[in-house]
């Protein structure tokens, strides 16, 4: 559970075909809870399954040449290779790019050429720039690769072409209309290729190339499979067809620590390299080497995939942690400081999407601040920077919801953007950020007049007596999960709360809940035990993932809970309040018949008081409508705490996230507040 504007989301839940489900499970050698997370992401028949599980050998990993262009790119680096050519790859500062980067660097070394590579800082921005290509070709260099870019570098490539150079691209980027002029352009989106499967990232490309090159696909595999697996996975890519075979080929190089600069980051993160998957690379490996990009120079980070010397990989992954931290305190102060801001100007919060912005603000953390303040509130969010005389923007969307669509319709402001519907990034002039704040409130309230809510998705509801240890075990068979293959998610209703204690210092929540005959532990990262107000004795409703615990020699299904409230709950009512309460505050007003169910009246302004009274300092607003008993609604209750607020008999912060009492000497007539008097005035009148 978030502090914040949003504690709940919307939970959507799947229903598997029951006859799809029992022919996987029949046929197919499935348990049947395997069977049916299957059949609810649509794998249902026994062909789609055996594509899901590779088990179709010859298609499990296409030929390399079907990509365009790619016996292009083959000829060009061999022959520089044969002639000597000096050979310079341009990469990425990110994940992707640095991963790429030790790949082709490592296999063009061991093969004897003369290369060099490039990352550029961040502040150079995305792609090729016409100042280090100068800088590339005056050092002599004749060939230039490119990794996780290049295919929309249609001058850059000119450029080169001018200066008597060659040029081969590959990329996994949407292409332009224009493609670049070069020797190779390999890149899985082209419109006129043919290959089997686009979904590749830009190490999932160079692994093609490489194996193209060395026409021994074992041999490149073995060698390189786990930084692409990185790549992968940090790139967030679908983890299907192709990408499953990288990520499992990757996964076992991994886990026996064949790469010296991987496995010490992988022990500084405080993980047995042996028990890496996919999850830890998504939050533990790859932040690392992102970090690097986002503090420092990400060359450094090269440099650790490509070491030999255990000494040195030691050093530098220690490097990347102090990154690492860094970053993550960087990204705690611009999380401070956007909460002052929405403090200080609580409408900021009512808008259908949040924009904030602020002075120095490192550009390459306000993604992941776009990413926390999307968790945290539930909407749509925007996070600009202002520094030398640039602003730069991050963007983060919600299913329903295109992040590119609204750049696109405010692009008149802006001086360059891209992205797709959940993310995007953009440029403006200092100048013109508040104008273009208004332009985005302008076009949400034109085009989203209602906006989607803020979700989370389940597989199916199941009861907990499905959880043997048998049907688990069948369960890991999905892996690797990630992006496009997401862990399986369960909904389990009435669970009774048998136990709960704090774990960690209380940073975490476990308890025992029994379901469907069935007493299962269950465990909540994401829930401090002080924010756990299900009583026990009590029935909650559960989201969870499930996994094996063992201990002391026996093995048992384990819950890890996502989400949790009260059994029963009605998050459709819990929404429509939300939803009019925003509406309110944004001053649109709301239909006349809603008048009962949002003017509170004085048993209802007593309710809230004692509510504050009980539960004060320890629930959100949230929270309170949730766990607090009684039957006001969410937009009844924000009234009255607004109404407690302006007569300074709480303390209410904009976002709802803290309520207290503050105790007043003398009577206030609450009904005659401005808040409550303005909305009895319009709706009543």
């Amino acid at each position: 559970m978030k502090d914040g504007i949003y504690l709940i989301k919307k939970w959507q839940i799947g229903t598997p075909d029951p006859a799809a489900a029992d022919i996987l499970s029949r046929q197919g050698g499935l348990s049947v809870l395997a069977a049916k997370a299957l059949a609810s992401r649509g794998i249902d028949t026994i062909e789609k399954a055996a594509d899901f599980f590779g088990q179709n050998d010859d298609e499990q990993y296409s030929d390399p040449f079907l990509i365009r262009d790619m016996d292009k790119a083959c000829d060009a680096v061999s022959e520089a290779v044969e002639n000597g050519t000096l050979i310079c790859i341009y990469g990425d500062y990110d994940c992707d790019g640095i991963t790429s980067t030790a790949m082709l660097y490592g296999y063009l070394n061991a093969m004897g050429a003369e290369a060099d590579y490039y990352i550029p800082d961040r502040s150079e921005g995305y792609g090729m720039n016409l100042e280090a290509l100068k800088h590339i070709l005056d050092s002599g260099t004749e060939l230039i690769i490119t990794v996780d870019n290049g295919i929309s570098a249609v001058e850059e490539a000119k450029y080169i072409a001018e200066r008597g150079a060659q040029l081969v691209i590959t990329d996994h980027h949407q292409p332009p209309q224009e493609l670049p002029v070069c020797e190779a352009c390999v890149d899985p989106h082209r419109a006129d290729d043919n290959s089997p499967f686009k979904e590749l990232c830009g190490a999932g490309v160079v692994l093609k190339l490489l194996c193209a090159l060395e026409e021994d696909e074992d041999f490149v595999l073995e060698q390189y499979a786990d930084l692409a697996a990185v790549g992968t996975v940090a790139d967030v890519m679908p983890l299907i067809g192709e990408n499953r075979f990288i990520v499992r080929r990757g996964l076992e190089n991994i886990h026996s620590s064949q790469n010296q600069g991987l496995d010490k980051l992988i022990r500084s993160a405080g993980i047995e390299p042996v028990r890496v998957d996919s999850t830890s690379i998504a939050f533990s490996i790859a932040p690392r080497i992102n970090a690097v990009g986002r503090i420092a120079r990400a060359d450094r980070a090269v440099e650790l995939l490509l070491t030999e010397s255990p000494e040195q990989a030691g050093l530098i992954s220690e490097e990347l942690a102090l990154c690492n931290s860094q970053r993550t305190a960087e990204e705690t102060r611009i999380m401070e400081e956007a909460a002052q801001q929405i403090e200080q100007r609580p409408e900021l919060l009512r808008e259908r999407v949040l924009v904030v912005s602020g002075e120095g603000w490192k550009h390459g953390v306000i993604g992941l601040v776009c990413a926390k303040l999307l968790n945290k509130y539930g909407k749509p969010v925007l996070v600009i920077s202002v520094e030398n005389g640039e602003a730069r923007g991050s963007a983060r969307g919600i299913d329903g919801f295109s992040i590119y669509k609204l750049l696109e319709g405010c692009s008149r402001v802006l001086t360059k953007f891209g992205g797709h519907p959940k993310a995007g990034g953009f440029s403006l002039r200092p100048e013109d950020v508040e104008t273009f704040r208004q332009m985005v409130y302008a076009y949400c309230r034109e085009c989203y007049p209602k906006m989607p809510e803020y979700s989370v998705s389940a597989d199916m509801e199941i009861t907990g007596d499905c959880l043997t240890v048998e049907q688990v075990t069948e369960l890991m068979k999905l892996e690797p999960c990630g992006e496009g293959n997401r862990k399986p998610v369960f909904l389990l209703r009435n669970c009774t709360v048998q136990s709960k204690r704090a774990l960690k210092e209380g940073k975490f929540t476990s308890m025992e809940l029994r379901t469907g005959g069935a007493v299962l532990k269950a465990i909540s990262f994401a829930m401090p035990f002080a924010k756990c107000f299900a009583d026990i004795g009590s029935s909650v409703d559960v989201l969870a993932t499930v996994e094996l615990n063992e201990f002391r020699g026996n093995t048992s299904a384990e819950l890890r809970i996502i989400e949790m409230r009260p059994a029963g709950f009605r998050e459709d009512r819990f929404f429509a309040a939300l939803r009019t309460y925003e509406e309110i505050s944004r001053g649109e007003g709301c239909d006349k018949r809603l008048a009962p169910r949002v003017i509170p009246d004085r048993p209802a302004l007593m309710s809230v008081y004692d509510l504050i009274r009980a539960h004060g300092g320890s629930m959100s607003a949230e929270e309170m409508c949730v766990y607090g008993g009684g039957d006001l609604n969410y937009c009844m209750l924000r009234i009255a705490l607004d109404a407690f607020s302006e007569a300074g008999m709480a303390q209410v912060s904009a976002d709802g996230g803290s309520v207290t009492l503050i105790p007043v000497n003398t009577k206030t007539d609450l009904m005659a507040t401005g808040v409550i008097s303005r909305l009895r005035q319009s709706l009543t009148a």
